[in-house]
């Protein structure tokens, strides 16, 4: 075989990538990092409605140990509040834990509010929020606990 044909033959098999394959290569990449971003974005809109529905879990206890400690007032309906009420004034142990809880509420939940409505020794206390990150796109979820006080 001819010398020269020999070395052209290597020489064309050592090229390297050609731009075609680069670009192909870097469409691959950029398909699969959009994808790891939006799976990233979707981890933390979760992780933030854990933690809001987590926040708005222990205000419900918060309330709930509230109401136990003050077991006769609570079972004087002194506790009971509306989800639409305005905050009591707090004039009483009742209405300054009530005045509290709410403050809570509005400060750690977004548009967070919440009632409760004690009959007998049972107590039912809702807590709403505003989850507009939610997956299923719906904005107001709610959380309700039934307890013996």
């Amino acid at each position: 075989m001819n010398k020269a044909r020999i070395h052209n033959t290597t020489h064309r098999m050592a090229r390297g990538f050609t731009l075609l394959e680069v670009l192909i290569a870097v469409l691959v990449l950029s398909i699969g990092l959009l994808g790891l971003a939006a799976l990233q974005a979707t981890g933390m809109k979760n992780n933030h409605s854990a933690h809001i529905q987590s926040q708005a879990t222990i205000l419900a206890y918060d309330i709930l140990d509230r109401m136990r400690a003050n077991r006769d007032a609570a079972q004087n309906n002194d506790y009971d509040l509306a989800l639409n009420a305005s905050a009591p004034s707090g004039s009483t142990i009742a209405e300054t834990d009530l005045a509290q809880w709410r403050a809570q509420l509005a400060a750690y939940l977004p548009s967070g509010t919440g009632s409760v409505n004690v009959n007998g020794d049972m107590a039912t206390v809702i807590v709403q929020w505003d989850d507009t990150r939610t997956e299923d796109g719906s904005a107001t979820q709610q959380l309700q606990f039934q307890s013996e006080i």
